[in-house]
């Protein structure tokens, strides 16, 4: 009879224990379900990295091919055709407009590419698209930074974005002028913008500007 109440002692240490047991498996548990979402997630943002890395570099052949248009041997190496548009070549001799960020809203259509310039003409260029590897889809397009069609020697610094001269005080009007400006500006702004489409409907943006000696 006098044992008794040790036995009741000792279960009642044993299930307390058995408990606390059972709260630190649990914790264990739930320590390394959170530890494999992490490696999960952690793995998952470095393909997603490697995966944009590779579109960005298959849209610089975009880039590459729009540049060589303008080389000799070119499409748009003569002024005469810089003047007007070129939808075979992809290129617009007015500017596009965009959305909020900066992207001509020609390049923001699922399949046909066609959209506005600030002229409010439609601009729909047909040079196609190149196919890339991994079933990557690089488009782009190229408009000169004017209001108007026409010669740049014609239109002029009041209907383009241009670089400025030596001789001009950027920021300034006629009146800021260091010296005497030339009759015609130096030459204007060209902006190149490629949407790399890949697997999983992911996109990508490149943009890029220039200028060449009209």
């Amino acid at each position: 009879m006098k044992t008794l109440p040790k036995m009741h002692s000792r279960a009642r240490e044993r299930g307390v224990v058995l408990l606390f047991c059972l709260i630190i498996l649990v914790i264990l548990l739930a320590g390394g379900i959170a530890v494999m979402r992490s490696t999960g997630n952690s793995l998952f943002g470095a393909g997603n990295l490697a995966f944009k890395r590779d579109l960005v570099n298959q849209g610089e052949l975009a880039i590459a091919k729009a540049m060589k248009e303008f080389q000799t041997g070119g499409a748009l190496v003569n002024t005469t055709a810089t003047a007007s548009n070129l939808p075979t070549a992809n290129y617009s001799a007015i500017q596009l407009q965009t959305n909020e960020q900066g992207i001509p809203q020609v390049l923001l259509k699922k399949t046909t590419l066609s959209g506005p310039d600030v002229a409010g003409n439609t601009f729909t260029p047909s040079g196609g698209s190149i196919t890339g590897n991994g079933g990557v889809t690089v488009r782009y397009v190229i408009d000169r930074m004017c209001n108007t069609t026409g010669a740049f020697s014609t239109i002029g610094k009041n209907g383009c974005v241009y670089i400025p001269s030596s001789t001009e005080t950027p920021g300034g009007d006629q009146s800021q002028l260091s010296t005497p400006g030339p009759s015609v500006p130096s030459p204007p702004i060209y902006r190149i913008t490629v949407r790399a489409d890949g697997p999983r409907d992911t996109q990508v943006f490149l943009q890029a500007s220039f200028t060449k000696p009209e």
